[in-house]
């Protein structure tokens, strides 16, 4: 009886380890099964003022950008970025952390971001950027064109011209 107790409970839970494991389209990030600029409320920089999605440009491309201000990767590309700002100015860009609103500010200052009207930088109260686009390494760059229809996502470091060239393809 111990046996058949100890094989009934082993089989239970491996039952349960496999139902909880999603399979085919169901296992991809939600950006990925809804290509549009997702609806999102973020608190923007340097006065903690909401930012929706309802608040970007139509008809412009944007680029999201999901980041950590102490993250080296994160700093590199953000160097990056605004040394190849020019190749970026007719896309609006939502630079966007959930870690605190002072390191936020911090980086904010730091890289002056304040001097491209381009680039919104917001604060991720509600961490939903994290898991809705299944955030594995950072920075995470995500292009759409300017119609808010995905063109790619970027994970890590990664070269400014293949993002402008990809965001200019999609027009």
């Amino acid at each position: 009886m111990k046996k058949l107790t100890l094989l009934s409970t082993f089989f239970l839970i491996i039952y349960a380890g496999f139902s909880q494991t999603s399979t085919g389209k169901n296992n991809a990030p939600t950006y990925i099964s809804n290509p549009v600029i997702p609806e999102f409320t973020v608190y923007k920089a340097p006065d903690s003022t909401l930012f929706t999605n309802k608040n970007l440009h139509k008809k412009k491309p944007t680029l999201i950008i999901v980041f950590s201000p102490e993250c080296g990767h994160c700093q590199h590309v953000t160097n990056l970025l605004l040394n190849d700002i020019n190749h970026f100015k007719n896309t609006q860009i939502l630079m966007t952390t959930w870690l605190p609103y002072n390191e936020m500010i911090s980086f904010y200052n730091n890289y002056k971001i304040s001097r491209y009207p381009q680039i919104t930088m917001a604060w991720d109260k509600a961490d939903f950027f994290l898991p809705y686009y299944h955030v594995q390494s950072f920075p995470m760059l995500i292009a759409y064109d300017k119609k808010g229809k995905l063109i790619r996502a970027f994970d890590g470091n990664v070269k400014m011209e293949t993002i402008w060239k990809a965001i200019e393809d999609a027009d």
